[in-house]
C-alpha cells in the first residue's frame, strides 16, 4: 500500500469517527443551512439536468435536494452502483424516490433490473452533486475509497463538451486544511458546509 493510500486510510477512519459524534440536531442544523446555500447558488439555480447522491444517516441530506428538483421541474439524476461501475440514472418523481429500495449499505437506489435514463447517453449533467469523507476549502475531495465519482467524471468530461459544476456537501467537521492526493483525483469547484 503506497503512503498516500494509508494516509487517506487513516484519514478516513479519524473523519468517519468525528461524524458518528455530531448530534442529530446539530447534523439537521447544518444539513439545512447547506441546502440553502444550495439553493442560492447558480450552478443550481441554472442547470436543468442534476446528479445528487442519496444521503445516509452520516452525511448532509439529500432529500431537500431531491424535492427541490421536482418542484423546479428539472431533472434528477441518482447514483446507480453495479460492482465496479457507477451510473446516473433517472428518478420520475418523489414517489418514485420513496419506492426505492435499500441497497446492504442501506442507500436508496434504483433496482439493477429497471430500465431508466442513464445521464451519460441522454445529454450529459450540468451539475453533479456529491458526497465523500473528507474535503479542503480548495475542492480536494476524500471519497470511500473506491473511485466510483472519480471515474464518472472522467467519462462524463470525455463525452461532453461543456464541463458540469461540481459541488461537494459536507458538514464542517468535514473539511480538512489537507488531504493526499492522486494524480486521478478530480478537483471540485464548491464545497459546501455551514
Amino acid at each position: 500500500m503506497t503512503s498516500v493510500q494509508a494516509a487517506k486510510k487513516a484519514l478516513r477512519k479519524s473523519v468517519e469517527e468525528k461524524i458518528l459524534k455530531i448530534l442529530p440536531e446539530d447534523k439537521r442544523r447544518q444539513s439545512s443551512k447547506v441546502c440553502e446555500k444550495l439553493f442560492e447558488h447558480p450552478a443550481f439555480k441554472n442547470s436543468e439536468r442534476i446528479s445528487v447522491y442519496l444521503s445516509t444517516d452520516n452525511e448532509i441530506d439529500t432529500e431537500p435536494i431531491v424535492r427541490k428538483i421536482f418542484e423546479l421541474n428539472k431533472k434528477c439524476y441518482v447514483p446507480r452502483y453495479n460492482k465496479n461501475v457507477m451510473e446516473m440514472v433517472r428518478l420520475k418523481d418523489m414517489e418514485d424516490w420513496k419506492n426505492l429500495p435499500l441497497t446492504k449499505w442501506n442507500i436508496k437506489q434504483p433496482d439493477l433490473k429497471e430500465t431508466r435514463e442513464n445521464a451519460l447517453e441522454t445529454g450529459g449533467l450540468d451539475l453533479i452533486i456529491l458526497p465523500g469523507v473528507a474535503f479542503t476549502k480548495k475542492g480536494v475531495r476524500l471519497g470511500h475509497g473506491k473511485g466510483y465519482y472519480d471515474k464518472f467524471q472522467s467519462e462524463l468530461f470525455k463525452i461532453q463538451s461543456k464541463r458540469p459544476s461540481t459541488i461537494a456537501l459536507a458538514f464542517k467537521e468535514q473539511i480538512l486544511d489537507e488531504i493526499p492526493t492522486h494524480e486521478h483525483d478530480v478537483t471540485l469547484d464548491l464545497i459546501l458546509f455551514e
